[in-house]
């Protein structure tokens, strides 16, 4: 009697896998996304379990130190955010919403290399080879090391990768490669782990930096299956309104350095550049207003100088507004609530609403103490000083707490002209901005 064939369905969104159609994912909940797999997926599903006996452990004592090899970008900010470089052999995944110039730093970077004598592979599924180079010619790329190849089958872009010694390959984007092996659509969670794995291997073989670019859901994560961010070395993530001129790029994941450093780009007719005076994006003198305080954040290892605006406007009926732009709503909510409780402000008959400027998102909490005081000032109408800035984490029972790297925060302000820093407590520096120490929020009013 014949073997009866092994049926196996796979969901396209999460990945989840049932030997029956189901017309409702049971794992991601969503519906008529289980596409029956052909053998040789089955097949490949179980090559993958089997434990190759072959391999034997190895005492760690034994194992010999390998060295990483690392070459500049051209782009400085680029070298920042990777850990000092691309390193040969790796596979980057850049991710971003559209528009945001995720193809337009990579080709800008391709063509930096291509300057150097490095030969760049640049792979388009999405657009054609003219119109990259239009873009390339706007951004000053075109060079005779730089290789653009028009094409999504996997197999005839592996066949050019192994024609010539590329230092880099570009892959835009990952979604529009498809593997003839894989019956599914291109995009699916078979096609874009089977694609991955299969540049992992390109990568490390032939010691190709790869860099793959991913489109993102409208959640913000990156499309596919969630096993493409494991199997590559490193995941950044491309940040920034379209409508402006900054972008800012993090890393969420990197095997070759750390994780808490930013990229600062400006867009610019030439394309994104990085921005080395950050803070002058952020900040600028003027006159001081109500409703304006000064604070020192930090993005990785840099400072930046940034102004909190704040508006409180009396409300005559309905439920009062808490809006804020670049800050944490439910925080905002904290403090609004801590002012009320400690100093006794009416704030339930107020809109509240608060913005960063520049267009940043400030994710520490040292910008507690400015916050408040902007409130503070824009409820009193009481402008503070423009050569004051305010640093310092506020708790839920009112105490001001101390941040970290407080010395490169009052370097950054010496370099501004900055005379005076309100902060939880005085500092063991030579700096020459005065120093208050402020450690309720009560104490806050006596500064204002």
């Amino acid at each position: 009697m014949a073997k009866k064939p092994i049926t196996l369905f796979e969901c396209q969104h999460c990945g989840f896998q049932s030997s029956k159609w189901l017309g409702k994912c049971s794992s991601c909940g969503a519906w008529e996304s289980l596409v029956e797999l052909n053998g040789h997926q089955i097949q490949s599903l179980k090559d993958t379990k089997t434990l190759h006996t072959s391999t034997l452990a190895t005492p760690i004592t034994a194992i010999k130190h390998e060295s990483i090899i690392k070459f500049s970008s051209t782009q400085e900010e680029f070298d920042i955010v990777l850990g000092g470089g691309i390193a040969a052999g790796g596979l980057y995944l850049i991710g971003g919403s559209p528009g945001v110039g995720k193809s337009t730093l990579l080709l800008k970077v391709a063509g930096g290399l291509a300057k150097e004598g490095k030969k760049v592979l640049y792979v388009s599924g999405e657009e054609s080879a003219g119109q990259i180079k239009l873009r390339a010619q706007r951004l000053d790329c075109v060079e005779d090391n730089l290789f653009l190849l028009n094409e999504i089958d996997l197999n005839s872009i592996k066949a050019n990768l192994t024609t010539k010694a590329y230092a880099v390959c570009i892959i835009d984007s990952i979604q529009t490669i498809y593997s003839p092996q894989i019956t599914s659509a291109p995009g699916s969670i078979s096609q874009v782990r089977e694609i991955t794995f299969e540049l992992m291997r390109l990568a490390k073989e032939y010691n190709i930096a790869i860099f793959i670019i991913g489109h993102i859901t409208k959640e913000g994560s990156i499309a596919g299956p969630r096993v493409l961010e494991h199997m590559v070395d490193t995941v950044l993530y491309f940040e920034g309104d379209p409508s402006r001129e900054l972008r800012m790029l993090r890393g969420f994941k990197n095997r070759f350095g750390t994780t808490s450093e930013v990229g600062i780009f400006e867009m610019q007719d030439t394309g994104l550049i990085s921005a080395k005076n950050a803070s002058k994006m952020f900040f600028s003198h003027k006159q001081a207003m109500a409703g304006s305080a000064i604070t020192v954040v930090l993005e990785g290892s840099r400072a930046l100088v940034l102004e909190i605006q704040a508006l409180v406007s009396e409300i005559s009926f309905g439920t009062p507004k808490r809006s804020a732009t670049g800050f944490d709503t439910n925080r905002l909510s904290m403090l609004l609530a801590l002012l009320e409780k400690k100093i006794e402000i009416p704030l339930k008959g107020y809109d509240v609403f608060v913005n960063v400027t520049g267009g940043i998102k400030i994710t520490e909490t040292s910008a507690d103490l400015a916050v408040i005081a902007s409130i503070l000032s824009s409820f009193k109408n009481r402008p503070l000083s423009n050569k004051t800035a305010f640093i310092g984490e506020v708790s839920l029972t009112g105490d001001i707490r101390e941040v970290s790297n407080i010395d490169l925060r009052l370097k950054e302000m010496e370099s501004y002209g900055f005379e005076k820093a309100i902060l939880p407590k005085k500092p063991n520096t030579k700096s020459p901005i005065k120093c208050f120490e402020a450690t309720e929020v009560t104490k806050i009013l006596d500064w204002m």
